[in-house]
This record gives C-alpha cells, sequence and structure tokens, in this order.
C-alpha cells in the first residue's frame, strides 16, 4: 500500500512541475528575432575560388643543344637531345581575386553584377608517360650534360604556354568563366546576371 501511495504522489508531482512548465512557457513573451545578413553570392564565388574553364592539350618536339668547345677552341663539340613533349594548359580564373565592391546585388529586383579579373593561365604540365626522349647525341669530345632533359622539359613547358595564348585559350577561359558564372548566380534565384571584366575598363 505504501508503495502505492508513494507512486501516486510522485505521479502528481511530476504532472504538476510539466503545468506549471507550460504555463510558464506560454505566459513569457517570445524574444525578437535578429537578423543578420551575409555576402552570401561573394562567399559564393570564393568558395569556387580558382575556375578552370578550358583545358588545351599540345604535343611538341623540342631540340635542345649544348655547345662545347674542346682544344682551346680549336674543336667544336655539342651534346643535344630531341624532347616529345606531351602535356596540357589549362586557364582559366582566379576568383579569390574578387573583392566585395566587385559584386552589387540588388535584392528587390533579384539582379546581380559581377566583375570579374582578366582570364589566365593556371597551371600546365607534361605527361609523363608520353614525353619522352626520342633521340640523344653527344660527341666523342663533348661532355654529357645530365641537366640537358630537365632544361627540355621545362622549355617545351614554357613553349606549350605561349602556343596555348597564341591559340586563343584565354578567350576561351572568358566565354567558360561568363557561362559558368551565370548558371551559378542564376541558380541563387537571380534573374539578370551581369559580367564585365578588369581588364576591359
Amino acid at each position: 500500500m505504501r508503495v502505492v501511495v508513494a507512486a501516486a504522489l510522485a505521479a502528481c508531482v511530476g504532472v504538476g512541475a510539466f503545468l506549471a512548465g507550460r504555463a510558464g512557457v506560454a505566459g513569457e513573451a517570445a524574444p525578437p528575432l535578429q537578423q543578420r545578413s551575409t555576402p552570401g553570392v561573394i562567399a559564393a564565388i570564393r568558395d569556387v575560388a580558382r575556375l578552370e574553364t578550358t583545358e588545351f592539350h599540345i604535343e611538341k618536339v623540342v631540340e635542345v643543344t649544348d655547345a662545347q668547345s674542346r682544344l682551346w677552341g680549336l674543336v667544336a663539340a655539342r651534346d643535344a637531345l630531341l624532347l616529345v613533349a606531351v602535356g596540357d594548359v589549362v586557364a582559366g580564373i582566379d576568383l579569390a581575386a574578387v573583392r566585395d565592391d566587385d559584386v552589387r546585388v540588388d535584392g528587390a529586383a533579384r539582379t546581380v553584377s559581377v566583375r570579374l579579373p582578366a582570364p589566365q593561365i593556371v597551371s600546365s604540365r607534361l605527361d609523363p608517360r608520353a614525353t619522352h626522349v626520342y633521340s640523344r647525341s653527344t660527341d666523342v669530345l663533348a661532355t654529357r650534360n645530365e641537366a640537358l632533359e630537365g632544361d627540355a622539359r621545362r622549355l617545351a613547358e614554357e613553349q606549350m604556354r605561349a602556343a596555348a595564348v597564341d591559340a586563343g585559350i584565354l578567350d576561351r577561359a572568358r566565354v567558360g568563366a561568363e557561362r559558368t558564372l551565370r548558371a551559378l548566380l542564376r541558380s541563387f534565384g537571380y534573374a539578370d546576371v551581369a559580367v564585365d571584366w578588369a581588364d576591359r575598363g
């Protein structure tokens, strides 16, 4: 009997506390909501950081020669190498360079204007499996230059970057960046997206 009475008292106390708590919550005024807007568009653009939009696959043949002089200048000797270079050059936009004042947003009209930095070559790399030395010739009196292949690879990468620029990779990167960024901002609900470029005034 004592157990039954104790359980009943505990149940009454629990129900009373619950009802008192409900009454207290209902009587209190809800605190006012605090709002703070953040530059979501700018953050989203910067999160993309480096936007790679165009890639060129290039193959080149590079010849490098180390001309040497022997016997007090009486004999010319050489160490020559022919390299078949295969690689990729990538162009895009460094979106980390976008500043706060480069982005203008009209929330009511759902429009946004973005000013982008000029497109640039963001990376270039040789394919180690496809790039190889086609021929190597060292004259009898010449000293074999062990750094010659490394020099040829660096020269090949420089020439690949220059060839990509001459072939219009930066213009294609500009078009691709505009298309990608417009799609990104429209996915946020902006109906009108304007893009201009820092190198075009």
